[in-house]
């Protein structure tokens, strides 16, 4: 698989990059990824799915070879970000079908494209988006307006997370079979030591700081249910079975309340992809690219 870089300076005053593929005339997919993580982090899933698609990998505020770009400028915004930079860049592949896929955080963003931007795209594969409840959002609403937002367990978690290593080795070695690397296959770890870190003095370190990642996980984003009832893109939304016990609960609300969407359940937790690739390459192309 071979991916050049692109930079976009967008409309908050930082510059987003990523990674995309030289335009073959296949369709084009643009994926988001989830928090802590870059587009490269995915590479053994998006290696697979390369042979039939032209790939557009877009690093999110603060994340992989993107900017931090100051405060976190928020779900929605960055959402439209990722738009503003897949216009800008989205040209010399002409007008060949686009696609949209996320995973997690980047799942949402993705929701928040495909309800404000329904043309966009022609189909949409979810990969374990984080949908919060309504009941969750209210409780984070209230969290924020009483200045509790970095409270919450997966922000405490992220800002306790180790952020330096003497090398990648010792990065993999540290990480391998714990939290939410649990049950990844050796190559996506690589990947993830890969690109998700970067060299420092004394040794490497996180390009996501943990700062930032907490900042993601004790925000929400704004009008998430009324953008996803207004959704009209034919989305699937594949979830691990042993994943966040919320994600399936708001996936059924969802699916009964837009008849555009519909789920499956796949073997794995949080980040199954990652623990499948082939797997959910598979799952994902079939959506996308579905028989005549």
């Amino acid at each position: 698989m071979s991916l050049s870089p692109w930079s976009h300076s967008c409309s908050a005053g930082f510059t987003l990059r990523g990674w995309r593929s030289e335009p073959s005339g296949k369709p084009l997919l643009q994926f988001l990824h989830g928090n802590g993580f870059c587009g490269r982090t995915y590479e053994p899933m998006l290696r697979l799915l390369a042979e039939d698609f032209d790939l557009w990998l877009c690093d999110i505020q603060g994340h992989g070879e993107s900017d931090h770009g100051g405060r976190f400028h928020g779900w929605n915004r960055n959402a439209e970000m990722a738009v503003e930079a897949f216009e800008a860049g989205r040209g010399p592949y002409g007008d060949v079908q686009r696609l949209a896929c996320g995973h997690s955080f980047g799942g949402v963003l993705s929701s928040l494209v495909l309800a404000r931007h329904p043309t966009l795209f022609a189909r949409a594969v979810l990969l374990d988006p984080v949908l919060f409840t309504p009941a969750m959002i209210g409780v984070m609403a209230l969290s924020e307006t009483l200045g509790l937002q970095l409270r919450g367990s997966l922000a405490k978690k992220a800002r306790l997370r180790r952020s330096q290593w003497p090398d990648r080795a010792a990065a993999y070695a540290g990480l391998r079979g714990r939290g939410i690397f649990k049950g990844w296959t050796d190559e996506a770890l690589w990947a993830y030591v890969e690109y998700a870190l970067k060299e420092s003095d004394g040794g490497v370190e996180l390009k996501c700081r943990p700062s930032r990642e907490a900042e993601i996980f004790s925000s929400f984003p704004r009008r998430l249910w009324p953008s996803l009832d207004k959704i009209t893109t034919p989305t699937r939304v594949l979830y691990g079975d042993r994943t966040y016990p919320f994600v399936a609960k708001s996936v059924a609300r969802w699916c009964s309340l837009n008849p555009q969407v519909s789920a499956h359940a796949v073997a794995g937790g949080h980040c199954f992809m990652q623990e499948d690739p082939a797997a959910a390459a598979e799952r994902v192309r079939d959506f996308l690219l579905p028989n005549p």
